[in-house]
């Protein structure tokens, strides 16, 4: 058994190559928030405890610090690290992608990106904060103004590409893929841009520049592509504004000014004929905008707003009808998707920046300290298990059929519910 991983049960081996060839084989969470971008997952039977003597199927030591969430796809699991060069955190970082076996946690490859001098981050980011994106064959890490790559999946470096801006804090947000364009904000101290990327070659296809009345540049926020009236929208927040561009050219199609919201980091998403997305500091806002306009819609499309408790970092989540959200400080909100009216506010305590995550007909969400609260969706605060680990943990969850893959500060770790429960 390689060092740095530890299997602590094992299915009998027939079991174990059915799972492959049904389930892990199947299972895709190929981006950051998953298949669909917006937190679902289509997973059954997952454990509703864990800890490092419950439902840990095994755990992997992973070197350096990076808070990308792992990625999966066709049974193996991605995430990207920082490893100092030295002993000097100041110093020189080689920044790596990291390829596991999902089943095992056996590590396959461990490759540098890039080498590049450390830079000035916020204490609650890394340097390997952008999750990675799967597609095919090829495997996307991103690493903000530090650069972007593609892999192939046995681990060989095809492109390399640098876009330089100067960061506030770091990087943060994640690409999107659409009609083979790797697209990603780069909002920076001054000039914030939107740029993308052909997905073959790394060649920049097109770069639109953001406008906004935000005194504070900076964002971290990863864009959503929607589809309305049969048109595909890249919906892109940044300081200020929230833009939607037209994926294939960077046109603007609408946007929606917020004044002088800034830092913003949750993924928007569509529901209802709904674009839902927060605002960012100083006063973070929930905003629900109906993007069938054209040019500048503040005045005629928010269709409602909220402001209560709203979140700094983690994403949104929408069930059926219902929105909910955690704050940073660890306050949950539920409310009408379609009206913004509260339905229920409760305190769950603990800080967050990892995303909820809807699944087997529950909400998890995991707190930055390591517990995690697991609630029923529905018009009722219903707190059904807490539970998680004793190790920081910002990352959000991928999701595999029947297990969970959560990456702590050290470790990345896959839980399921043992067999026959």
């Amino acid at each position: 058994m390689m060092d740095g991983m530890v299997r602590l049960w094992t299915l009998p081996m027939a079991a174990c190559m059915g799972l492959a060839a049904a389930r892990l084989w199947s299972a895709e969470w190929p981006q950051f928030r998953g298949p669909q971008g917006n937190g679902h997952a289509t997973a059954r039977h997952l454990p509703l405890a864990w800890d490092e003597a419950t439902s840990v199927v095994w755990k992997t030591a992973i070197p350096g610090k990076g808070w990308s969430s792992p990625v999966l796809s066709a049974g193996r699991v991605y995430l990207t690290t920082a490893v100092p060069l030295g002993e000097d955190e100041a110093g020189e970082l080689s920044l790596r992608a990291l390829c596991l076996e999902a089943a095992t946690g056996r590590m396959l490859w461990d490759e540098e990106v890039f080498r590049r001098p450390a830079s000035k981050i916020h204490s609650k980011n890394s340097h390997a904060s952008p999750t990675p994106l799967v597609h095919g064959n090829r495997v996307y890490v991103h690493f903000g103004h530090q650069g972007t790559a593609c892999l192939d999946h046995e681990g060989r470096v095809l492109w390399r590409a640098t876009h330089r801006y100067e960061p506030v804090h770091g990087n943060g947000g994640s690409p999107v893929l659409v009609d083979g364009l790797l697209i990603f904000s780069c909002d920076g101290a001054e000039d914030p841009f939107v740029i993308a990327l052909d997905a073959a070659t790394g060649q920049s296809r097109w770069q639109f520049f953001r406008t906004s009345e935000a005194d504070n540049k900076f964002s971290f926020s990863t864009p959503a592509v929607i589809q309305v009236g049969g048109r595909k929208q890249l919906i892109t927040p940044g300081s200020g504004v929230v833009n939607a561009l037209e994926p294939a050219t960077g046109r603007e199609i609408w946007r929606v000014r917020y004044g002088q919201g800034y830092s913003v980091i949750p993924k928007p998403i569509y529901a209802h004929g709904l674009v839902f997305l927060a605002t960012g500091y100083n006063t973070p806002t929930v905003m629900a905008i109906r993007p069938e306009g054209a040019g500048d819609v503040t005045e005629t499309h928010v269709a409602w707003t909220y402001r209560k408790a709203a979140p700094h970092t983690p994403s949104l989540l929408v069930v059926e009808d219902l929105l909910y959200m955690v704050s940073d400080k660890g306050i949950a909100t539920c409310l009408e998707a379609r009206t913004g009216r509260e339905v229920w506010q409760e305190r769950l305590g603990g800080n967050y920046s990892a995303s909820p995550l809807f699944a087997d007909g529950k909400i998890f969400l995991q707190s930055e300290e390591g517990p995690a609260i697991i609630l029923q969706p529905g018009r009722v605060f219903q707190k059904l298990a807490q539970t998680g680990f004793a190790e920081r943990t910002l990352a959000s969850y991928a999701v595999d059929d029947e297990a969970l893959l959560i990456r702590t500060q050290q470790h990345l770790y896959r839980v399921a519910a043992a067999p026959g429960r």
